[in-house]
């Protein structure tokens, strides 16, 4: 029996594993919806926003590395997916986008709720067509998958009402779709100049990022091999900072001292799957090598001496191969081991902070007369508390802002676990709906979302669809009634804080009317116990923690001028208001 275009769509997804699709139904994608409800293999998640969907699509995407699907209804419905859809964009996450078009007689009329998604998505997307006639399938749908998996981007595909319910003919084969690109290797010139570049008694700093967590052990050996410490970026902590006795931890402004000394001192800075976007964190004068997949990538940061364009896992290989052994390269590993020592008093420091009782002891009593003076609770002692309290298979997920620096810091990416958020773009409100897409990929995991109280408000509708589907996310509000990072980029730079309180609900109420198993938290003595149950719960769950409005996460390295600001906002601060316009 022929298939309609919709029918075609459904099947050949499921055919090639998608098993979700997220979204909010329109009557421009009936004909895909309904076809979606008789096909087994594939659960809809209905969202309250596209926006929310989006998310949990690009989440699936960067953790399978797969195809993942998310849908929006003419005009309106398809733009709610942009923000989400940037996010898989800069996170480079294989994401098809399907939209409802108005009917393709109306198309260019300003019919009702009429937008160009071609033009509308043209920026955000690797490929965007619209289906003009039922004669281009399943061509035009082949060649829109194919274009996210090889380019790992997204891809968008408008169907207008009228055309998604046409039948095919019958002898329309089903859409097949190309595998991802195979691993690609420099050539032996380029791999030469790196060893060149790598022997000798230099002192060499590996920065580690995403790109490089299929090549664990590559890294490893190339580190005992050099005597090189590792610093590793955000997304490269998730993979490389298990047992791991070569990483000091990261740079930038979520950095410590340890890994800034690592990056300054070496002579050689190699930088290996990452695309580490804070050129002031790169030092200058270095030998710097690049490995990435991406030629694009190589030398947009900093200048580079060697371009190696390849994946990491056989580049890594063939350049271990070239290089001499340990015991010809004369590389002193006293230094690294420095390094180390150092980091891990870093740690200890930071240790002190998440002690539950820290504000009762003599140093928290008079840290807590300059920066909590009421007491609450320190948003490092909830990193550390789940540390405790979670699986080694953990997946979490953080809002961007004040909820990313915590478990960047404090929260060891050890066993299994995973750690995901909005990196690249930067957008608020992503870790629950992110969280949403990780639970669905396996409901028996246990999935933990860092949320700000600025980022969860955005898309707060959406705490009700884990109840909907039984997701059992755990959900940890950081309420500090603050936009807390911006606070401190005002600050930093001299400016008195202004627009960045915030009038909070009762979260813990708010998530018991959602159907979430809700607890709020004021005390960090009562913290452990209370996210121990939530995590264990088999129903969605929801902890209130009431945090340190002006704790500062200090970076590895301070310059004068943020010193000055700081006093300068501060002063500014205690000052009648009409002092200081």
């Amino acid at each position: 029996m022929s298939k309609n275009v919709g029918e075609l769509i459904v099947e050949a997804l499921a055919n090639n594993g998608v098993k979700s699709i997220w979204g909010v139904v329109g009557d421009a994608l009936n004909p895909i919806v309904d076809a979606i409800r008789r096909e087994d293999r594939v659960q809809w998640y209905g969202v309250r926003h596209e926006e929310a969907g989006a998310f949990a699509a690009s989440a699936q995407a960067q953790l399978t590395g797969e195809l993942a699907v998310c849908m929006g209804t003419v005009g309106p419905g398809a733009i709610h997916l942009l923000n989400g859809l940037y996010d898989a964009k800069k996170s480079h996450a294989p994401v098809l986008a399907i939209v409802g078009q108005v009917p393709s007689a109306s198309i260019g009329t300003e019919f009702f709720q009429e937008v160009n998604n071609d033009v509308v998505f043209s920026d955000v997307a690797e490929f965007t067509a619209t289906v003009n006639t039922p004669d281009q399938m399943p061509h035009l749908f082949e060649q829109a998958v194919n274009t996210a998996i090889a380019r790992r981007g997204v891809a968008v595909l408008s169907v207008p009402a009228d055309i998604s319910g046409e039948k095919l003919p019958d002898e329309v084969r089903p859409p097949r779709f190309a595998p991802a690109p195979g691993d690609s290797i420099p050539g032996p010139s380029s791999i030469d100049a790196a060893t060149t570049a790598l022997s000798g008694e230099s002192k060499v700093t590996l920065l580690v990022g995403c790109g490089a967590r299929e090549a664990r052990a590559e890294v490893m050996e190339l580190s005992e091999r050099l005597g090189a410490p590792q610093v590793l970026t955000l997304k490269g902590k998730t993979g490389m900072e298990d047992t791991n006795p070569w990483q000091v931890g990261q740079s930038g402004l979520i950095g410590n001292p340890a890994a800034v000394k690592a990056m300054n001192e070496c002579d050689v800075l190699f930088l290996i799957g990452t695309d580490f976007p804070y050129r002031e964190w790169i030092p200058e004068g270095k030998t710097v090598i690049q490995l990435d997949a991406n030629a694009e990538h190589i030398g947009r940061r900093t200048q580079v001496n060697v371009a190696l364009v390849g994946h990491s896992k056989p580049t890594l290989r063939a350049l271990l191969d070239s290089l001499p052994k340990k015991d010809k390269l004369k590389k002193n590993t006293k230094w690294a081991e420095e390094l180390k020592e150092k980091y891990e008093k870093w740690l200890e420091g930071q240790g002190q902070l998440a002690q539950p009782d820290f504000n009762r002891s003599l140093l928290g009593k008079l840290r807590s007369l300059g920066d909590n003076p009421d007491h609450k609770i320190r948003p490092e002692a909830v990193a550390r508390a789940l540390d405790k309290v979670c699986a080694q298979d953990t997946i979490f997920t953080s809002d961007t802002g004040m909820s990313t620096v915590w478990p960047a810091r404090l929260l060891p990416m050890t066993g299994q676990r995973h750690l995901i958020g909005s990196y690249n773009l930067g957008s608020m409100a992503n870790a629950m709906p992110m969280a949403l897409g990780a639970q669905a990929l396996d409901p028996k995991r246990q999935v933990v979302a860092f949320a700000g109280d600025g980022g969860l408000m955005m898309l707060v509708g959406d705490l009700r669809t884990a109840v909907t589907y039984d997701l059992p996310i755990t959900v940890v509000v950081f309420n500090n009634s603050k936009l807390g990072m911006v606070k401190l980029e005002q600050e930093q730079v001299g400016l008195p804080e202004y627009g960045t309180d915030l009038d909070n609900p009762n979260f813990a109420e708010l998530g018991t009317a959602m159907g979430y198993e809700s607890v709020r938290v004021e005390d960090a003595r009562e913290l452990e116990d209370a996210l121990r149950r939530a995590v264990n719960s088999p129903k969605p769950a929801l902890v209130e923690v009431i945090t340190n409005p002006n704790e500062v996460s200090v970076p590895g390295e301070i310059e004068p001028s943020q010193v000055f600001g700081f006093a300068k906002a501060k002063t500014m601060e205690l000052l009648p208001e009409a002092l200081t316009k």
